[in-house]
């Protein structure tokens, strides 16, 4: 076995993935690989098309020199068996359900049963791959959030997840936290801002890109745009205190229209006395491929393995 890694990042309508050297702490851009996806096809046909970007990147590092996957999974999912949970709520992956991954992908890779393939939270995953080599590196203790279409998120203290105890929300997360008049996701993630703009103007647009457009000359755009980074200031702070957050990293599609909502963000947290610095991803959607492959360090993944039930 080799110190090559391989990380797995399955979106809803396409799945990515690319090698890093775990001794080296280098990710190797060269060897991504990417294929679309159909979130409801059949068991075979997704294990199919996982199984063949895998391979993609294995053919150019190698099968003797890769240690083992990992995968940044979107729950819900047993991360602790590599067991899809998906159900009709999720509109994705549905036949998938109860299959276990490792074994489908061995079998259908002709792999050993010995190879390994471990899984993750895909916003987790997100968190670890900043803490390893992107914006959180450095810090004893991060939180990083994923703005898109959900929120997501993972608090992290010595590189390690946080996931239970007082200091954090049940399992790391803050989506399902309540928020003006429903939950953080629905307030904070791509359709919050739409239905927004929609409740001010009647129009409907097709991404939050588009509305980052219209910032420069509409002013209904900016000002939601100015809301929203002081909205996300009030939710993020009281928690980010409590846990004695020193960095925010901010990723998915929306951290792309940071320079319209940065300085609100910043001035809220400045208001409320908290000495937090805020960073956007530069690793952007390589970010969770990183944090999973991670976890094929043996010595990282005991730790982790052990939070992972915690995690759905």
């Amino acid at each position: 076995m080799g110190s090559i890694a391989i990380g797995v990042d399955v979106g809803g309508s396409h799945v990515s993935c690319a090698a890093c050297n775990i001794l080296e702490k280098k990710y190797l851009p060269e060897t991504f690989s990417e294929n679309d996806l159909d979130n409801q096809g059949t068991a075979d046909e997704i294990i199919s098309v996982w199984s063949k970007t895998i391979q993609a990147t294995i053919d150019k590092v190698g099968l003797e020199n890769v240690s083992g996957v990992g995968f940044a999974m979107p729950g819900p999912f047993d991360y602790a068996n590599g067991i899809a949970l998906f159900k009709g709520n999720n509109k994705k992956f549905e036949n998938i359900y109860g299959l276990k991954v490792p074994e489908a992908l061995r079998e259908k890779m002709n792999l050993p049963d010995s190879f390994p393939i471990r899984f993750i939270n895909d916003a987790t995953a997100f968190a670890i791959g900043e803490d390893w080599i992107g914006k959180g590196n450095g810090f004893k203790r991060s939180m990083a959030i994923t703005l898109g279409t959900g929120f997501g998120s993972a608090f992290l203290c010595d590189r390690l997840p946080v996931v239970s105890g007082d200091e954090v929300p049940d399992m790391g997360c803050i989506w399902y936290l309540p928020f003006k008049d429903g939950n953080a996701d629905d307030f904070f993630s791509t359709r919050g801002f739409l239905n927004r703009y929609f409740e001010k103007t009647g129009i409907r647009l097709l991404g939050v890109k588009e509305m980052a457009h219209l910032a420069e000359t509409d002013p209904v755009a900016k000002s939601l745009f100015d809301d929203f980074g002081t909205q996300l200031g009030i939710f993020l702070c009281p928690w980010m205190v409590k846990f004695g957050v020193e960095v925010l990293v901010i990723g998915g599609n929306i951290s792309y229209a940071f320079p319209l909502f940065g300085e609100s963000l910043n001035d809220c947290l400045k208001s409320e006395g908290a000495d937090i610095k805020v960073a956007v991803s530069e690793l952007r959607e390589s970010a969770a491929m990183i944090g999973s492959a991670v976890l094929v360090d043996d010595s990282y993944f005991e730790k982790v393995k052990l939070l992972l039930p915690q995690m759905s």
